[in-house]
């Protein structure tokens, strides 16, 4: 009444931009500690003095660790997304073992060139993160099978799950070849390669398997 208001009062637009400038600072700082020390390194302590945020500040915007990494990894998969969607939005190529090559050359140019992704994919998997790969891998592995039946690369009756099974097994060696080298192992990606075509070809039309 009489103009007092119970609601919170905004805060004001130069509190705000500071806020999310800090955020930034974080999220920059994890990423580059990930990137040149890995993820053990890279801790809350850690990454407050190298964004020049002293640690008790830190808690105001991340409670936990955890949370920084979440949301690092979260700006990774939707530039991931992008870019896989891209690769599956073109007609070429047109087989199997390209459409396949195309995604995985797309991932692992990611990851090479994403040092800080890696990290958190495979050498900091948490109950936060697996639930984030796992949902990304998910809704991957459903557009995959839209597009494999579509272009009559796989049977219309091959169950969903055959594409998140792949999706499953990819991150299996994707992760053996980043533990193999740092740039990821060629010849564990060939390998991968090799299982997930064999793979889907027990999918396709029988009028293709044989070819």
């Amino acid at each position: 009444m009489f103009g007092n208001d119970a609601t919170t009062p905004a805060r004001p637009p130069v509190v705000q931009r500071r806020g999310v400038e800090r955020r930034r600072a974080i999220l920059e700082a994890a990423d580059a500690l990930l990137a040149e020390q890995g993820y053990e390194a890279a801790t809350l302590k850690a990454i407050g003095e190298r964004a020049g945020i002293p640690t008790a500040s830190m808690y105001h915007y991340f409670p936990d660790r955890h949370q920084v990494d979440a949301e690092l990894l979260q700006r990774h998969m939707q530039q991931l997304d992008a870019i896989l969607n891209g690769v599956l939005e073109n007609p070429e190529p047109a087989t199997l073992e390209g459409i396949g090559d195309a995604l995985i050359d797309a991932v692992l140019a990611y990851f090479r060139s994403h040092r800080s992704c890696t990290e958190l994919w495979f050498a900091g998997r948490n109950e936060t993160l697996d639930a984030l790969v796992r949902s990304f891998d998910e809704a991957q592995a459903e557009r995959l099978w839209l597009l494999l039946a579509e272009r009559n690369l796989i049977s219309a009756d091959t169950p969903r799950h055959v594409a998140q099974i792949a999706f499953e097994v990819a991150n299996r060696f994707f992760d053996i070849a980043f533990r193999r080298s740092p740039d990821g192992d060629d010849g564990t990606i060939d390998e991968g390669r090799r299982m997930l075509t064999a793979y889907f070809r027990t999918y396709a039309p029988t009028a293709g398997r044989s070819a």
